[in-house]
């Protein structure tokens, strides 16, 4: 379940996966500002960021918590 976990997160923090997520909802009729998006965009990476300064990654071994 870790795993899983840290995978998400991993490409939550990559800018591809909002520009990629936006792209497909504009596919299917979704419009959005390019100010809004880069908002929601920044405001992400920002919570991403504030999660891996608040983990540990010393206590945490090869998805093992030690």
């Amino acid at each position: 379940m870790n795993k899983i976990i840290q995978t998400i997160l991993k490409y939550l923090g990559q800018s591809s996966t909002y520009k990629g997520l936006f792209s497909v909802l504009a596919a299917f009729g979704l419009v959005m500002k390019p100010e809004l998006a880069d908002a929601i965009i920044a405001c992400a990476l920002g919570i991403i960021g504030l999660i891996n300064v608040l983990v540990d990654e010393h206590s945490v071994k090869d998805g093992v918590k030690i």
